[in-house]
């Protein structure tokens, strides 16, 4: 039995900075940041530690759900593969464009499937634009104001993140079924 470690999948619209977000995660340059959708097109992982604890983070590239060209169709197919992974989803959104229909679109994907949620609403360099986060919080209750250029907020929001994954406990491939403790569900009001 070895343990895998949990995965926070970094999903969101094209050019909000996810890749952005994942290199100053993993602390790395590993994906490309450029100002051009659709550069990001695989999947691409790393492994970020916040407080020794450890995680894998995966960057997606930009989603656009009802795009039939073959590119976007097949960056959607990419992405679903490592949700369906996901230990815990985060949708990142861009504060200056405001809230757009397909980041509400995203984010109602995202919920159906179960996992849970954060919004790193991105791009909010100081205090004062912490506000313009405020429309997210209808997509999540869990929406972190940050800004992946310059770090702000990351600690508030992965205090938060590693704080979930620490309550879900470690993952683990190949337990018997006997093993399997009961699933749990928690409900806040």
């Amino acid at each position: 039995m070895t343990e895998k470690l949990p995965s926070v999948v970094i999903v969101g619209r094209p050019n909000v900075g996810k890749s952005t977000i994942f290199n100053r995660l993993t602390a790395s340059r590993r994906s490309i940041v450029t100002n051009e959708p659709g550069i990001t097109r695989d999947r691409i992982y790393g492994t970020a530690t916040w407080q020794e604890r450890k995680f894998e983070v995966v960057d997606t590239g930009g989603i656009v759900p009802d795009d039939k060209a073959a590119i976007p169709r097949e960056i959607l197919r990419q992405a679903q593969v490592a949700i369906e992974a996901a230990s815990q989803l985060l949708l990142v959104v861009d504060v200056r464009a405001g809230l757009t229909p397909l980041d509400s679109e995203l984010a109602r994907l995202l919920r159906r499937t179960g996992k849970p949620l954060a919004i790193a609403a991105n791009k909010v360099d100081t205090q004062m634009q912490e506000s313009l986060a405020a429309p997210f919080y209808g997509l999540s209750n869990d929406v972190f104001p940050v800004s992946a250029e310059h770090g702000y907020g990351f600690d508030t929001m992965l205090e938060a993140i590693t704080a979930r994954l620490a309550a879900a406990g470690p993952e683990q491939e190949e337990t018997p079924a006997a093993e399997k403790p009961e699933k749990q569900v928690n409900v806040a009001i």
